[in-house]
């Protein structure tokens, strides 16, 4: 407890300088200072815009004309028409927020930068690589186990001393289920209208919520990473429901994010039954926690769109302000991208993404599973360092692989003992900090708004990186290129 203490003040004093003092930190992004007028250098070095190519953090919370790529930033979450501004999609919407195709074609086809079509083309190749995976290499140990498990399996020493409390019922998850899908189903006959998924769509989610949970399940628990297919769910409801930008989100929540609330279940009734847990508590306390969890959020929520101006408006937040909600802009692109616009528009024949489809193959291609090397190149885990970008940067990927290299290679291999002691315990004392600073900061200056305004506090010092570079492209704040 002493060394979470001493590390979590000390994250939370130092999280002041890249939080508000000394921005800079977060993105530093030396090769746009050597080079303050090249837009080539600034979108490699850029950490924020461009690929972050000798680019660093000290922050803790912190192909190229393939697709007409020189058009646009090589890096950018947002969304472009094909003269490099961004796209409006409230001039595509109509008053029920669906597709107006006239306008669609009137007002033109919808692009992405480079490395947010290479991210959504990882997710193709993630998907198959972790059903072909699992199949290969764990399918005859998921039969054998499922045998078991209808049987009455040797008990093992944890199982034995967990008899001794009362196990939850099996009734008690049927109720919580069932529930669940009727109050679901509910909501799509009583506000069809307003969440645009049909009853059916939301069986289809059910579905393939309970194929996939397996898979990935099993990726998680060999590699402690666990792939999303958030990508290929937009993806097959925006085939079966185009222009439903609202459908396609709900369809991912369900569809989705029940695999990943599942998997983290299992993982705390695991914890518990390890720490010896009653079955009935564990029950309880995840039952009661969601609910409390879902309102406190949804309410933090609603209190931050009503009283934070611009909130998530890049254009119109102060340049330095910390509320550009990255991940939840990347959210409202796949609404776009999916559901509104649709994927036979863009990875459809004649979609200028089309050819990134064939990724699916290629994840799916497993070449001389006999040979047990094979087994050690995990794909799904080696695409799943793309999933995140956008709204991680690529030199937030670095600054991972960096931290992750030191202290789970090199200190877990020559200072196991301290690794095992401390290496955790320090992880959640530095998040811990920075939260509470992250806190401080906001209520105490930010959202009085007062902002400093220096050298420090231009994050990334790169303004060349988002530009385009194909010629007569014109956007605000960049050359023109002839």
């Amino acid at each position: 407890m002493q060394f979470f203490l001493i590390f979590l003040t000390l994250s939370f004093l130092y999280y002041a300088l890249p939080g508000y003092l000394f921005p800079i930190l977060t993105f530093f992004s030396w090769v746009c200072w050597a080079f303050p007028r090249n837009i080539t250098a600034q979108q490699i070095g850029s950490g924020y815009h461009g690929l972050g190519i000798g680019a660093f953090t000290l922050d803790w919370a912190g192909m190229y004309n393939t697709f007409d790529a020189r058009k646009f930033p090589i890096f950018s979450n947002q969304l472009f028409t094909t003269a490099g501004s961004k796209y409006d999609t409230t001039k595509v919407l109509t008053p029920d927020y669906e597709l107006d195709v006239g306008a669609y074609n009137s007002y033109g086809k919808l692009y992405l930068s480079p490395l947010f079509a290479l991210s959504i083309g990882s997710g193709f190749l993630r998907f198959s690589a972790t059903i072909v995976h699992v199949a290969l290499f764990h399918g005859r140990d998921i039969w054998r186990q499922s045998r078991s498990a209808m049987q009455n399996a040797k008990l093992d020493i944890h199982a034995k001393l967990m008899k001794a409390y009362k196990p939850v019922p099996e009734y008690w998850f049927m109720i919580l289920l069932i529930g669940s899908v009727v109050l679901s189903l509910l909501m799509s006959f009583i506000w069809k209208a307003d969440v645009q998924l049909p009853w059916w769509g939301m069986i289809f989610a059910f579905a393939l919520a309970f194929i996939v949970t397996l898979p990935i399940g099993v990726i998680q628990a060999t590699t402690n990473q666990q792939p999303g297919y958030d990508i290929i769910a937009q993806f097959m409801i925006g085939y079966v429901l185009p222009g439903k930008p609202i459908a396609n989100l709900l369809f991912k929540i369900y569809g989705r994010i029940s695999t990943v609330h599942a998997l983290s279940f299992l993982s705390d009734l695991k914890l518990g039954h390890y720490m010896k847990i009653p079955p009935r508590c564990m029950y309880t306390a995840q039952l009661v926690g969601t609910m409390l969890s879902g309102i406190v959020n949804l309410a933090v929520a609603w209190w931050m769109l009503e009283s934070i101006n611009d909130i998530c408006d890049i254009e119109g937040t102060h340049p330095d302000s910390p509320w550009t909600c990255p991940k939840y802009r990347v959210t409202f692109d796949a609404s776009v991208i999916w559901g509104l616009i649709g994927p036979h528009r863009l990875f459809g024949p004649g979609g200028l993404y089309r050819n990134l489809v064939w990724l699916f193959l290629v994840g799916a291609s497993k070449a001389f599973p006999e040979k047990k090397w094979i087994a050690l190149i995990n794909i799904p885990v080696i695409s799943y360092g793309f999933a995140g970008m956008p709204p991680a940067t690529p030199t937030n990927i670095a600054s991972w692989l960096i931290t992750g290299m030191i202290f789970n290679y090199f200190v877990f291999k020559y200072h196991k003992r301290w690794w095992q002691k401390y290496n955790y315990v320090l992880s959640a004392a530095l998040d811990a900090g920075t939260a509470f600073m992250g806190v401080l900061l906001f209520f105490a200056l930010q959202n009085s708004g007062h902002n400093l305004k220096w050298w420090g506090t231009e994050v990334d010092h790169c303004p060349l990186a988002s530009c385009p570079t194909a010629p007569g492209i014109a956007v605000k704040g960049c050359p023109v290129f002839k």
